[in-house]
């Protein structure tokens, strides 16, 4: 097996692109296709918010870089002010609300592997043959978990 070639480094500095007064969504997001890490930049409008949601399959560490907010899990909800840092293993339920003066993060995880199309592993298991209840209208990324309400990209609401 062949180890890819490095990518370039990838340096924003501010000022970060503004995602719109009372949006949310991702002002930034890695882009070269040979990443092994999936990074963006998460911009949520004065008190806006990201719907509770399970990410099922990867853990993901959030950085706070400016705002505030709030974290809730079903166990304890944690103040969000710059600097501070989640860590979010697989299986978590979360929500995000942002303060008076919105809220701004970074979020790192393992790149998705790609989606394969085959035969299920045994009978009665496997995805549908249809996937566009959990494909964003918003930004047209394709939810990888089944009980997905909200794009992990945009934060949109998805239309099941």
């Amino acid at each position: 097996m062949s180890t890819p070639a490095p990518a370039a480094p990838v340096f924003l500095v501010p000022p970060h692109p503004d995602a719109g007064e009372g949006r949310t969504g991702v002002v930034w997001a890695l882009g070269d296709r040979t990443r092994d890490l999936d990074a963006n930049l998460v911009r949520i409008g004065p008190g806006a918010g990201i719907g509770e949601h399970t990410e099922s399959v990867l853990g993901v560490l959030l950085v706070v870089v400016g705002g505030t907010g709030e974290l809730r899990t079903p166990d304890a909800t944690v103040a969000l002010v710059p600097g501070a840092v989640a860590w979010l293993p697989a299986g978590t339920t979360r929500s995000v609300r942002a303060g008076a003066e919105g809220l701004v993060y970074t979020t790192a995880h393992r790149r998705r592997p790609p989606l394969t199309i085959g035969p299920a592993p045994h009978a009665g298991a496997g995805e549908p043959a249809c996937l566009l209840d959990r494909v964003c209208t918003e930004c047209g990324r394709l939810a990888t978990e089944s009980d997905a309400r909200h794009c992990s990209r945009c934060g949109a609401r998805l239309p099941h």
